[in-house]
């Protein structure tokens, strides 16, 4: 994606989070471990998904899809940051680096909608259950999972080729440990105004429009659950929507303080933590909390295993 006639830069240097002796080897384990986590997490939650046909419904549809986005989301990050805590010089080349910079947030937007789509289905759950199947058809849910890649592709290619025919020409250090937009934006030096509002628009849009739908989704859940008069059938109720909720909560409130603010608002150490709870973190905590909290997940991996046990011993 690299276009050397709009930049006498032809790499990138990545600040990193830190450049301390001590405390790099520290992190380099830590993040380590959450991205080994991130991965068995959600590609077990792909495989128990697959493997258990009790759990092949629209919602563990949805949330195979969402493993696989979370499992991609950490992979563009977390392996360069780790390379990084390892070397001194932390370049980044000029493709690689919008590269990176477009699957980051073609992945993150997609999660925006992705959450849309699983609140909708909650929605119908809990609203319209005896017409559940009907409406929540596998060709609805396909096309859901299609219209948020779609859509999510075409905004993050037109944002990154904006972003790509700015004039960088002054320094090439990025104050960040990967490429995210707001601190490379810092770097041009030219008018980035024009950039920086279809941005904005962008990710206000998405927000909003995503916003919107959980928040409608989940008003008319809760409506429905106060009718209901026993105490068991609220609690049960309450439990298929509260994973999600939390889900949702830990994903939108990172997401809004890092990029619903301009750009003059940037705070190298305090958006660094954020980034890193945002990009590293939340993948690893989905997978746990869409299991620890679910029945049908610890059931369905006690049945993956006996399958396999009884089929060692027929062996």
């Amino acid at each position: 994606m690299g276009n050397e006639s709009n930049t006498n830069v032809p790499d990138f240097i990545l600040v990193g989070l830190t450049d301390s002796e001590v405390v790099r080897p520290v992190l380099f384990v830590l993040f380590l471990l959450i991205y080994l986590i991130t991965v068995l997490g959600n590609a077990g939650m792909i495989l128990i998904i697959h493997l258990d046909l009790q759990l092949h419904t629209p919602m563990y549809f949805f949330l195979t899809h969402l493993s696989f986005l979370d499992l991609s989301y950490s992979t563009v990050i977390t392996p360069k940051t780790l390379e990084n805590l390892l070397v001194s010089n932390k370049y980044i080349s000029f493709s690689g680096c919008f590269t990176q910079m477009f699957f980051f947030s073609f992945l993150g937007v997609t999660e925006f909608f992705f959450l849309s789509s699983m609140a909708y289905d909650r929605y119908v759950a809990i609203c319209n259950p005896l017409n559940y199947t009907i409406v929540m058809s596998m060709r609805l849910c396909r096309a859901l999972i299609t219209g948020s890649y779609m859509i999510s592709f075409t905004e993050s290619f037109v944002n990154t080729v904006y972003m790509n025919s700015l004039l960088f020409c002054k320094s090439n250090v990025i104050y960040h440990f990967f490429c995210d937009i707001t601190p490379v934006l810092a770097l041009s030096c030219t008018n980035t105004h024009d950039t920086e509002i279809m941005i904005y628009f962008f990710g206000t849009f998405n927000v909003l429009v995503s916003f919107i739908t959980i928040s409608v989704s989940y008003a008319c859940v809760l409506s429905t659950i106060l009718k209901i008069h026993s105490t068991s059938g609220k609690h049960k109720a309450f439990s298929t929507c509260a994973s999600h909720l939390l889900g949702v909560t830990i994903y939108y409130s990172t997401a809004i303080f890092i990029y619903l603010k301009p750009k003059k608002s940037y705070s190298l150490g305090r958006d660094q933590v954020a980034s890193v709870f945002y990009t590293m973190v939340i993948p690893m905590l989905n997978p746990i909390i869409y299991s620890l909290r679910n029945k049908e997940v610890k059931n369905a991996l006690l049945r993956v295993m006996q399958k396999r046990e009884s089929t060692r011993q027929l062996k």
